[in-house]
């Protein structure tokens, strides 16, 4: 594993207590079995969308789609995600795709490594450690005058006040993120000398990668050319030589390669040296705690990120829109794989490899020169899921992908993506308003309300014992004809969802909730583990909810 979750890291900093949680799997911490690795690890998400402001002196405001989200998807699993509509599950899914840029936060990716992927802001915070050292501090220092300011106004802060501390808390808790992940320890000691010598490492390093990089161009160039071998007899020796050339400088690049990871351990070796004479200092430890060898995907840039989306792939809810009307089938797929360089276009292993992802799919052959409109809707959220999965990802958002077809489709689909997931090792992030379905393709679910995660739990567990009142809420409202149903208690939310630009204070949800209490109205709940993988954000969540026959055993009234 990249990195061990727990369920609220605290920051070295006081004043920039992270109040989020990491939600860790249940399985993990609950048996022997072996660790699983993270693939994805969000931390203190937000993503807010500013509103147009009626005057220039009006004050700006926010829909605050995602709120501190903080949770770790593991490699191989699928994790569903449920929720009323408007809860800002899409915009997570898009927001960890960087589809949409994250207002704050991490989103830290373990699919590939720092050298692999060689990204810039490594070397520009390593060049200008001792300033954003500098600009954290002063971030901590604001967010430390505007709390100690809304503490002080007590009950009568103002909307505005509390808004402006809630943003820079999290600003100084991403400015920390940035240089302790990088720097580790040598943000307190040895700043100078450490991200000098960091830096050269990292040079050495992305040297090597770039030199792979441009080693697997040639492997492409040398397999085009085998192809040819075949399709030209006439014409072997030419190419054949051309072959051997290529051959060669591969050859060389990995030669140059070796030589650059020698001289990259050689300063790895000087940079554990130095931190060998601080290693029993508590504040160094504590900040070489947070250092973390995966990619920020917050903090890339545009082609670095374009580098990163065939292991990054989204199928979308409705498939008809989201396909290229102008476009075949063959060429709607095989468009990702000249993009990133699977096949030179138009070989004939590019178009075996279609016909091969076309099967899997349930897509015949024949389907291959068609256009979208000559489908069925089931039909086309195949070509979706077969034009994502060409690329060959790591990682799927799947976007209420069946939620447009009917029963028997919907069927077929989520037999499909099961069976490529087991096939290819897929994860999958499935949103979904059918918690039916959630609970048939999912390992673990979370809840969401309001832009909160309100409930993470396995499926199984959250199908049995849900601990919070929404979730029992989305539960009742499931369609079933099991007779016993008939005398178990309906509950039905009063009301509407509140604003997502001024939510309720307290919690979000106890403007509807059969359970609230006063303490609901101010303080607002934090998620913790109630029971051995499930986590609740609310003040209830120890009180087991229903009973083994699905009857509620709470009644309304019962306080703190």
């Amino acid at each position: 594993m990249a990195k061990t979750p727990s369920m609220a890291r605290i920051h070295p900093a006081d004043h920039t207590q992270d109040t989020g949680s990491r939600l860790p799997s249940s399985i993990q911490e609950t048996t022997q079995t072996p660790p699983k690795k993270v693939l994805l690890s969000i931390t203190n998400l937000k993503k807010y969308f500013p509103v147009a402001k009626s005057s220039f002196f009006a004050k700006q405001m926010y829909v605050r789609a995602n709120e501190d989200i903080s949770i770790d998807i593991y490699q191989g699993e699928t994790f569903g995600l449920v929720g009323e509509s408007g809860c800002g599950k899409s915009t997570l899914g898009r927001v960890l795709l960087q589809l949409y840029a994250q207002t704050a936060g991490s989103t830290m990716y373990y699919g590939r490594s720092l050298e692999e992927v060689a990204p810039r802001y490594v070397l520009e915070t390593l060049s200008k450690a001792e300033k954003y050292v500098e600009k954290y501090h002063k971030a901590a220092f604001h967010a430390q005058e505007l709390t100690q300011k809304c503490q002080k106004s007590g009950d009568s802060a103002s909307f505005f006040d509390l808004q402006a501390k809630n943003l820079a808390l999290c600003d100084a808790r991403t400015t920390l993120d940035d240089c302790a992940r990088i720097l580790g320890g040598f943000m307190v000691k040895e700043t100078r000398q450490g991200a000098a010598l960091l830096s050269e490492k990292y040079r050495f390093t992305f040297r090597a990668a770039s030199i792979a990089a441009k080693a697997d161009d040639i492997t492409l160039q040398i397999q085009l050319q085998e192809s040819l071998l075949e399709e030209h007899p006439d014409r072997q020796a030419a190419i054949q030589k051309k072959i051997n050339r290529l051959t060669q400088k591969r050859e060389e690049l990995m030669i140059r390669q070796k030589t650059l990871l020698a001289s990259a351990a050689e300063v790895d070796g000087k940079i554990l040296q130095l931190k060998d004479a601080h290693k029993k200092d508590p504040e160094f430890a504590r900040y070489e705690a947070m250092l973390d060898h995966g990619v920020d995907l917050r903090r890339l840039k545009y082609n670095e990120m374009r580098h990163l989306r065939k292991d990054l792939q989204i199928i979308f809810q409705d498939p008809y829109s989201s396909l290229n009307p102008r476009m075949t089938v063959g060429r709607i797929i095989e468009e990702g794989l000249v993009t990133h360089r699977f096949f030179k276009a138009g070989s004939r292993k590019m178009q075996q490899h279609v016909f091969q992802v076309m099967n899997a799919c349930g897509l015949q052959n024949y389907m291959y020169n068609r256009y979208p409109h000559q489908f069925s809707g089931g039909q086309r959220q195949r070509i979706c899921i077969a034009r994502s999965l060409a690329v060959k990802p790591k990682f799927v958002v799947c976007d209420e992908c069946v939620s447009a077809l009917d029963v028997s489709i919907q069927s077929q689909i989520l037999n499909l993506l099961k069976e490529l997931k087991e096939k290819e090792g897929l994860t999958y992030l499935f949103i979904s308003h059918n918690l039916s379905v959630v609970r048939y393709i999912s390992d673990r679910i979370g809840v969401m309300y309001l832009g909160n995660l309100v409930e993470v739990a396995q499926t199984d567990e959250i199908f049995r014992d849900p601990r919070h009142p929404y979730t029992m809420a989305l539960l009742s409202s499931i369609p079933t004809t099991d007779p016993d149903s008939l005398t178990r208690e309906r509950i039905l939310l009063e009301g509407s969802i509140p604003s997502p630009i001024k939510p309720p204070a307290g919690c979000k949800f106890h403007t509807r909730c059969f359970m609230a209490c006063d303490k609901c109205k101010v303080v607002p709940p934090s998620i913790t583990e109630v029971a051995p993988g499930n986590y609740v954000a609310c003040h209830f969540g120890g009180l087991q909810k229903v009973d083994e026959k699905g009857h509620s055993i709470y009644k309304k009234g019962n306080s703190l």
